[in-house]
């Protein structure tokens, strides 16, 4: 191989590997702009001092539900974005099967959520950051493709990752400040 060839080559692999890591197997742009959307949403919980998470609910493009968690303003234990986003979708649809759909959450649903997207029959989960203290999709359980349960879906993990990670971070980091009286720190920049 000359030395221009090889080269070519080097820049293509760079090129396809970006794309492989910034854009998990099965996402769509479909995937992408709804997460993007979830993004927002849960951009606009952390300014009025929920946690940061937001879920979009979609079937062919067309968005169903969105929602953003409100438990501190809604004082309900259940005011996950995903379970608010459920119960909007079930109330457009007129039905608690929500079949075909899709959901975009920003952060790895925990057991209450992922159990709720099981019982609402949702197609497919698209979700953000991994939730290594309550992930029971991928990182501490697999709700969401367990095989003794009545319904599976299938689940993409990592779309817009570092975004969804970083407006956590930034959030605890801000709120574990406040509660030490001290400045907030500024946000990391990836």
């Amino acid at each position: 191989m000359r030395g221009g060839e090889q080269r070519h080559q080097l820049r293509w692999r760079r090129r396809v590997r970006r794309r492989i890591l910034a854009l998990p197997l099965g996402t769509t742009r479909e995937d992408q702009c709804m997460m993007a959307r979830a993004l927002t949403l849960a951009q606009e919980a952390g300014e009025r001092g929920e946690v940061p998470v937001g879920a979009v609910i979609y079937r062919e493009g067309v968005i169903l539900a969105e929602a953003s968690n409100d438990r501190e303003a809604s004082a309900d234990p259940t005011g996950h974005a995903e379970v608010v986003a459920l119960r909007r979708a079930a109330l457009i649809t007129g039905g608690w099967r929500l079949s075909g759909c899709s959901i975009a959450v920003t952060l790895e649903p925990c057991p209450m959520c992922a159990g709720a997207l099981v019982n609402a029959r949702v197609a497919r989960l698209v979700y953000g950051a991994r939730d290594p203290k309550a992930g029971a999709v991928d990182t501490l359980y697999d709700l969401c493709r367990d095989a003794r349960l009545n319904h599976q879906m299938s689940v993409i993990g990592g779309v817009l990752r570092h975004p969804c990670s970083s407006l956590l971070t930034d959030f605890f980091r801000a709120r574990r400040a406040a509660k030490r009286g001290s400045p907030s720190p500024k946000p990391a920049t990836p």
